[in-house]
């Protein structure tokens, strides 16, 4: 099931901000945990937003609610496993390849390549 996931993924968060607090004063911890905090807010936001575009072609798809979204394009040219596990997979390389090809090219800039 899901549960051993988010618990591993729990832990991880967890023991990353014991090791930084262990090692520092409190204001430093509380600031490096509300960091920690938007980060993983701000990539959940992203990956979400990515894969709820590319699967529906809208944006803010709400049914409960009575809340069709934006549309942003046909639903016929959706990518359906975007909204799929694999979805998550795809979308997390595709990011993790541009921050990558991002850190290069500021690497060869600061290099005068």
């Amino acid at each position: 099931g899901i549960f051993i996931p988010l618990i591993v993924v729990n832990c991880i968060i967890l023991a990353r901000a014991e090791s930084f607090a262990s090692k520092n004063p409190v204001i430093n911890s509380m600031a490096d945990g509300l960091g920690m905090g938007m980060g993983f807010t701000l990539s959940l936001v992203l990956m979400s937003t990515i894969r709820e575009i590319l699967g529906t072609g809208k944006l803010l798809v709400a049914k409960d609610f009575g809340f069709a979204g934006f549309k942003l394009f046909n639903e016929a040219f959706a990518a359906k496993i975007m909204i799929s596990p694999p979805g998550g997979f795809i979308t997390f390389g595709l990011l993790m390849a541009l921050i990558n090809y991002i850190s290069q090219r500021r690497e060869a800039r600061a290099n005068g390549r």
